[in-house]
């Protein structure tokens, strides 16, 4: 038998298994993860890409209106042209986590590129807020074999999610609306039966309030979109959290 006839069905499994560990929200293949919360009632809310001057200081009141703690992963090199808004974010009790320093794919990288740009991110957002984030996000999802381990190296976890709706896609408030709806779904059965009980999962939603190639990027139907939706959420009696407080369990 052709040699190359064996050689081939195996490079492709290889490749396949790569590219599922690389991208895929909840494999584990390249290291642990976290994304999803511990429990039903908690919704982790997260952005990406930022800060961004245009659109984070009036996320910030629409979250504080409705008392919701949510995680920043921010672009190191934004941070440090927009300290007085790191500041801010980190005044009104958010989390911030570390999305590399200038939104690189890490899956091209090597060992010493990767804590390169978590390094770097974290040196910029521990100048402005005197703290070290505790969370990592790689951009795109991307990862290889030395991401997660990079990050746990650095005292980090790496976070995920469980719901990716596009808001970096240029489209209406009402499409994103829309793509956002599983929440409200699977957050509907625990309302009508008045069920309390933390057993079972939440989800961790990504958003972005930047844009990772320039500042001052137009996010306006992310925020309209979770004006629509944090009314309605709360109403069905979800807990707005952040990261850490997704997988953290209350003290007996």
């Amino acid at each position: 038998m052709n040699p190359c006839l064996i050689a081939t069905p195996v490079a492709l499994s290889a490749a396949a298994v790569t590219a599922y560990a690389a991208v895929n929200p909840r494999s584990e293949l390249f290291g642990p993860m976290v994304w999803r919360t511990n429990s039903p009632r908690k919704l982790a809310i997260t952005f990406d890409d930022g800060p961004n001057p245009k659109i984070t200081p009036e996320l910030l009141k629409l979250l504080e209106r409705y008392e919701a703690r949510v995680t920043f992963f921010m672009v190191g090199r934004f941070a440090q042209e927009c300290p007085e808004l790191v500041r801010e974010i980190a005044v009104h009790g958010h989390a911030i986590g570390n999305h590399t320093t200038s939104h690189a794919n890490l899956f091209w990288s090597t060992p010493a590129q990767i804590r390169q740009q978590m390094q770097r991110c974290n040196e910029a957002i521990g100048t402005i807020t005197g703290m070290t984030p505790k969370w990592f996000r790689p951009p795109w999802g991307m990862r290889n074999p030395w991401v997660i381990s990079s990050a746990t190296a650095m005292g980090m976890r790496t976070a995920f999610w469980t719901l990716l709706p596009g808001d970096w896609r240029v489209k209406p408030a009402s499409w994103l609306i829309k793509r956002m709806e599983p929440i409200t779904k699977r957050a509907q059965p625990l309302s009508a039966s008045g069920n309390n009980s933390a057993a079972g999962h939440g989800d961790v939603l990504c958003l972005h309030d930047g844009d990772y190639r320039f500042l001052n990027a137009d996010r306006r139907a992310t925020v309209e979109a979770l004006q629509y939706w944090l009314p309605r959420w709360r109403d069905l009696g979800l807990e707005f959290v952040t990261i850490d407080e997704a997988v953290n369990l209350p003290a007996l």
